[in-house]
């Protein structure tokens, strides 16, 4: 029997905070301005502890993946830490549409929330037509969509230009305080035509981070891949990030408009290929031609107007894609993991950590199993596989990572 789990109301809106789980820290930042401005009261869970992994473990079947898992842990370690109203709180989770964590498992958070605190709503947050009118009260209107892609495009500017500064700066701090900055910036335009200004403010960061003092030397680089939320999450990767900052490394993260692209021409490939009647295809074409003319226009302005890295151009990484497995292959991230390390190894990045978590199978064929392939076709490839689950020690991985780091120096040693 279907359990009748409590929905999201309109008058929810006035007295619920909605709390959602942390992935992109920039972004997410930016993301929950947004839903302020529509007037819903929001709060981004930043809670790390190991109880998160400990209440996944509670309250998740072990087949389900380490995402789940702790996106899970997070949401009940939150709810029984005491620092919200139990009886006025909503969760929010987002879905994609594909086969995977983040379509199938708002079930399973359903079910783990509700065991517990039997009132509170779990809201879908989709681009998909998924759960139609389930949450009457939680709804977005045209404009904050287009606020949601904007500012997408904006945490990935930050967050690229941040990344390429951050190792370099003479004065340690300086990267991170502006960064902060220019966020809050940003956050103030929402609900204004200055945050349609792409140019302008694309700009603003450049010449903003242009004025850093900055000693650039010899850094090794090194690119991160994988599954979206364990690769971006750094409660999930173990702040993967910070940890290869400290080893004093580059690091290089994919845009996040990459993936939702890749989300687009995957749902555009299965419509054309299988003739189905999905009218939402039609909706995403217009929608992809959109994303990659910003894409396009953000490379243009960051290449003529500074030194710093432009984003992978899409469409060079779909035909590199293309070069090493089928286009037909979009379960999860897909065909994009192999074309984004295909892609860092083509603009000078040879080392590469592929983050996979326990449960994801896409993942391991196309990230894992994927590793000869691209080493045959770029053989100075230098790739470690991570895997991360409850069981995984920090350390272990870390000394894997170490590992490769030592072979890239030697390497380097080697091209002088």
């Amino acid at each position: 029997m279907e359990t009748n789990y409590p929905k999201f109301t309109k008058e929810m809106k006035k007295t619920h905070t909605i709390l959602f789980p942390d992935m992109l820290p920039i972004h997410f930042d930016l993301f929950q301005s947004i839903f302020e401005k529509e007037g819903y009261k929001v709060a981004c869970l930043h809670n790390s502890s190991r109880k998160v992994v400990d209440e996944g473990l509670m309250h998740v079947h072990n087949d389900a993946c380490y995402p789940a898992l702790l996106v899970i842990g997070q949401f009940i370690d939150a709810l029984k830490s005491g620092e919200y109203d139990v009886d006025h709180v909503a969760l929010l989770m987002s879905q994609t549409g594909g086969g995977c964590r983040a379509s199938n498992y708002i079930n399973l958070i359903r079910k783990a929330i509700y065991d517990e605190y039997p009132s509170i709503p779990v809201v879908s947050l989709n681009f998909s037509g998924l759960e139609k009118d389930k949450d009457a009260g939680f709804k977005l209107k045209l404009k904050d969509y287009l606020r949601l892609i904007y500012c997408a495009f904006y945490g990935d500017i930050l967050m690229n230009i941040y990344n390429q500064v951050l190792p370099y700066e003479v004065n340690v701090g300086d990267s991170k305080k502006l960064l902060t900055s220019l966020a809050s910036k940003i956050k103030a335009q929402i609900g204004t035509r200055k945050l349609y200004k792409l140019k302008k403010n694309t700009k603003m960061i450049i010449d903003e981070f242009s004025k850093i003092k900055i000693n650039k030397t010899d850094k090794i680089k090194v690119g991160i891949v994988g599954e979206i939320y364990v690769k971006y999450s750094p409660l999930a990767n173990n702040h993967l990030e910070d940890f290869l900052h400290k080893e004093g490394c580059e690091v290089v993260v994919s845009a996040l408009m990459d993936f939702i692209m890749y989300s687009c021409d995957a749902t555009i490939w299965n419509h054309d290929t299988y003739k189905n009647k999905n009218k939402i295809a039609f909706i995403y074409k217009i929608f992809y031609k959109i994303m990659y003319r910003f894409q396009k226009k953000i490379n243009k302005i960051i290449t003529s107007h500074s030194d710093y890295e432009p984003f992978h151009d899409f469409e060079r990484l779909k035909a590199l894609s293309q070069e090493l497995i089928s286009e037909g292959v979009v379960m999860g991230e897909g065909w994009l993991i192999p074309a984004e390390m295909a892609a860092l190894v083509e603009g000078g990045c040879n080392n590469i950590v592929t983050c996979q978590p326990f449960g994801c199978l896409p993942n391991h064929i196309v990230s894992k199993g994927m590793q000869r392939t691209i080493k045959k076709h770029y053989p100075k490839a230098n790739i470690v596989a991570i895997d991360y689950d409850a069981g995984a020690t920090q350390v272990n991985q870390e000394n894997r990572i170490k590992l490769m780091l030592s072979n890239a120096k030697l390497e380097s040693m080697d091209n002088k």
